[in-house]
């Protein structure tokens, strides 16, 4: 796997001291200090302030006009970030019903046009295996899916199984530990699973950025050929 050239590292982990339990602030763009609420859950955590600041940043040159996956959307706040920014649509995918209702509410209130933005019900590797009504490939993809049940594996291998993504596509992972031998691992088990009469190229991870936030260690990663 190919490492980065690059990154920043932030040395704390605060949350959004204004805002109240269950809502979230977006940092930037046209909604900038607008509130999105989520449901009271074990496992619904929103990214920090300061690293979403700090992925936004690396986004800065790809986020305008971009075609956004949040894929394990919870409170949707990258997802809705991403439209503040200038993505031109967000598609959010939250297994949680009553959150998934959440996440149209907050449209609702954010008053975002519905061409804008898709909020599907399900888990992620179900709905990215469906297609409909997902066009592809998307230009930039957010991981971020409860730490203790290692979503990300099947989600990214989905994502390249049905062609949801391409070589040009900006893949955002965030988990509490470093993913760098998983994803050696997982670059091993894709190619070997591969058709090699229909496939002429290694599939390979490259990790464009990566930073540690506290306990979370995120990286801004594509697909490269070997």
């Amino acid at each position: 796997m190919k490492k980065p050239t690059s990154g920043r590292t932030a040395k704390k982990n605060p949350k959004a001291k204004s805002a109240a339990a269950g809502d979230v602030r977006i940092i930037g763009g046209q909604f900038k200090r607008r509130i999105v609420s989520f449901i009271d859950a074990d496992d619904l955590r929103p990214t920090p302030d300061r690293l979403r600041e700090t992925l936004f940043n690396w986004l800065l040159a790809d986020i305008h006009g971009a075609r956004v996956l949040d894929s394990c959307a919870g409170s949707g706040v990258l997802g809705f970030e991403a439209l503040s920014r200038g993505a031109a649509h967000t598609t959010f995918i939250e297994v949680n019903t009553a959150q998934s209702n959440m996440l149209r509410q907050s449209a609702e209130q954010l008053r975002l046009d519905t061409a804008a933005y898709t909020v599907i019900t399900g888990t992620a590797e179900q709905v990215l295996s469906q297609h409909q009504p997902i066009e592809h490939p998307f230009d930039i993809v957010f991981i971020d899916p409860p730490y203790a049940q290692d979503l990300w594996q099947p989600i990214l291998s989905t994502l390249i199984t049905n062609a949801l993504i391409d070589q040009s596509t900006l893949i955002y992972l965030e988990a509490d530990k470093d993913l760098t031998p998983q994803l050696e691992q997982l670059e091993e088990q894709l190619n070997e699973n591969r058709d090699a009469q229909l496939e002429t190229t290694t599939i390979c991870f490259e990790c464009l950025k990566q930073t540690k936030v506290g306990q979370v260690v995120a990286g801004l990663y594509r697909l490269s050929p070997s």
